[in-house]
């Protein structure tokens, strides 16, 4: 039964992926013979594919009965679909992508992310991403810069000029802080001071700040906890998901000032983001040891 509900699900994304993206790529051909006014029109057009993308991922896992998780929420009244969001959340599996969007669909806009670069070959997803207007980051060590000084701003120039993209209509901008998903190995790596969580990184958060400024409306802060084990996402699909808690918090933004010293404005990002985590952290133990006591 899992295996068959795992193909079926397969052939589901498969066909609303390469169906949404025919219409996607049509629209894209017209803004090349379409004034300023009828460019905006039709990229807010455009967004709309991700939500029938993500409204048919619904329909499969509820009729699936992929998933029932357990959606707690605070401030959801804060919320709608006209409005401006930094979306931040805990990253531990590809699946956590597919929740994000189910389960925050109809209460704010579409979701946008931060993409790695190596995935615009990816048939058809990839290049529906680049052509709706997901920034492209690419992963960098030092001796790369050392050898080409220009790769030390690209991942910033990226962001800014996605931002304002963005700043066009109404659009949610999801970050895994963390950078990465997390893995037992990966946190011993760190050394992270979080229980359960990596290091959050702040440069992309700190890069949306300044590239949005005031039009952001507030911060959809996400953690998602799997008390069983954490799946893959082909166990996902075939309904092996186990138990998942949904965490959805509105917050408002810290008043950060993004024109003033850019150390400090760096300085009181990360203050903030890791207080956001230490909370999160907090959050994820309290939700594991209420479940172990079930």
């Amino acid at each position: 039964m899992h295996l068959l509900k795992g193909i079926l699900a397969s052939l589901s994304i498969g066909i609303t992926t390469i169906a949404v993206c025919a219409v996607l790529f049509l629209w894209w051909l017209q803004l090349a013979f379409s004034g300023a006014e009828k460019k905006q029109q039709i990229r807010q057009r455009m967004d709309r594919i991700i939500v029938w993308w993500t409204s048919s991922n619904r329909w499969m896992l509820n009729t699936l009965r992929l998933i029932e998780p357990e959606v707690h929420w605070q401030g959801r009244e804060h919320l709608s679909p006209e409005k401006w969001y930094l979306v931040t959340s805990n990253h531990q599996s590809w699946a956590d992508i597919v929740l994000l969007q189910t389960y925050l669909l109809d209460d704010i806009p579409a979701l946008k992310f931060f993409t790695k670069s190596q995935l615009i070959w990816l048939p058809f997803i990839g290049q529906a991403m680049y052509v709706l207007g997901f920034p492209y980051v690419k992963r960098v060590n030092r001796a790369q810069i050392k050898n080409n000084p220009e790769l030390r701003n690209a991942d910033r120039d990226n962001v800014l000029s996605a931002c304002e993209g963005f700043k066009n209509h109404p659009t949610s901008i999801l970050n895994f802080a963390e950078g990465t998903r997390r893995t037992d190995e990966k946190h011993e790596r760190q050394g992270s001071q979080f229980e359960h969580l990596l290091k959050p990184k702040i440069g992309g958060i700190t890069y949306i700040l300044q590239g949005m400024d005031s039009h952001l409306d507030g911060l959809v802060d996400v953690t998602i906890v799997y008390p069983d084990e954490v799946p893959t996402f082909w166990e996902l699909l075939q309904g092996k998901c186990g138990r998942v808690i949904l965490d959805i918090r509105y917050r408002t933004l810290e008043p950060l000032d993004t024109q003033g010293d850019e150390i400090r404005f760096k300085s009181s990002v990360a203050q903030w983001v890791n207080s956001v985590w230490e909370e999160k952290d907090a959050r994820i133990a309290g939700y594991l040891e209420s479940k172990a006591t079930d």
